[in-house]
């Protein structure tokens, strides 16, 4: 197998800001750099793409130090994804963009040199895959009957919260959007302590959901909020690898989970098992990604309850297609592998 990657530069429509520091988009808030990996075998090329974020310590920097290191640690049978990504998580665990790319890449591969596409292959069937939501990031009110009237073919929408003006944001989002689903994500956006204040102001507007309200590992302010909250808790940075998962239930309603934080499909499936196990909801989501990236989610989607795959439609310039989207609902493409060209 031969590795070899290259970074792209796209751009949203509109700055993407959330409650946080640490986004993984830049230039005013417009453009995103992803590395995309190529992973060569046999004359068949598999691809995946790194998200890396800063909330993680993860650069374009790091990834690709990472990727360079990688070459050794792939062997000579790419059919072997699980032991591949196993290996690499041994040294890269504070690297799972990187493995995420690897492992995306070689689905991709595998699903190339076998003909079919990776939900095929898994036995996923997409026709039961639910609704995305769109996102709406932080930003100026008089900016929201614009954006609001863009989300036409969504039923759901994310607004990005944890601002001192969230019920002013949520009371115009409602006016504008009245019979749409609304989730909100606070981004580690609230104070622990004013968290049962938080969730009783917001639970108003009739909200499907709330994502990360707290900073990481408030696990007691959440179980005692939890308690009283009338909307679901999802946890999103609180949920980033498989070994996380176990000690969320009964803090969080459920997690969400993203392959550039875990480490690809590889991981996510064994998130969604234990999430299964613990009786635990569970979201699928992603960064501002290209197509490529959310291709791979994708795959994958059918297996999960809430699903926030629209990264790359946030994109003015996706330099990959195939991806379907239709009635609200994001779908891998018949093509082998992950779908894309």
């Amino acid at each position: 197998m031969k590795l070899s990657w290259r970074r792209i530069t796209a751009h949203t429509k509109y700055a993407f800001k959330i409650a946080r520091p640490g986004s993984s988009v830049s230039d005013g808030g417009k453009a995103i750099e992803r590395t995309i990996v190529s992973i060569e075998h046999d004359g068949i090329v598999g691809m995946g793409e790194a998200a890396p974020t800063p909330f993680y310590k993860q650069t374009l920097e790091s990834v690709e130090a990472a990727l360079a290191q990688m070459q050794p640690l792939l062997g000579e049978h790419p059919e072997d994804i699980e032991s591949i990504v196993a290996r690499l998580l041994e040294k890269f665990d504070g690297d799972r963009a990187a493995v995420s790319a690897i492992d995306m890449a070689l689905h991709d591969l595998w699903g190339k040199r076998e003909g079919k596409p990776i939900w095929q292959l898994y036995g996923y069937d997409p026709s039961r895959i639910q609704p995305t939501s769109m996102t709406i990031g932080i930003d100026d009110i008089a900016l929201l009957p614009q954006k609001v009237s863009e989300t036409a073919g969504f039923d759901i929408l994310k607004i990005k919260v944890g601002m001192p003006n969230d019920v002013e944001t949520l009371t115009e989002l409602r006016k504008l959007a009245p019979d749409k689903k609304i989730r909100v994500d606070a981004n580690c956006g609230w104070e622990p302590a004013d968290l049962i204040n938080r969730i009783r102001d917001v639970s108003p507007f009739d909200l499907e959901l709330i994502e990360q309200p707290t900073t990481t590992n408030q696990f007691d302010a959440l179980r005692e909020a939890r308690k009283s909250s009338p909307v679901p808790l999802v946890a999103d940075e609180d949920s980033a690898k498989p070994s996380d998962v176990a000690a969320l239930a009964g803090v969080y309603d459920g997690i969400n989970i993203k392959l550039s934080k875990c480490g690809g499909i590889c991981e996510a499936r064994k998130m969604i098992a234990l999430a299964r196990r613990l009786n635990m909801k569970i979201m699928l989501g992603c960064m501002v990604e290209t197509s490529l990236g959310v291709s791979a989610a994708a795959q994958i989607a059918s297996e999960v309850d809430y699903v926030d795959l629209d990264g790359h439609l946030l994109l003015v310039d996706d330099p990959f297609t195939g991806l379907i989207f239709e009635s609200g609902v994001v779908r891998p493409g018949n093509l082998p592998g992950l779908g894309v060209k």
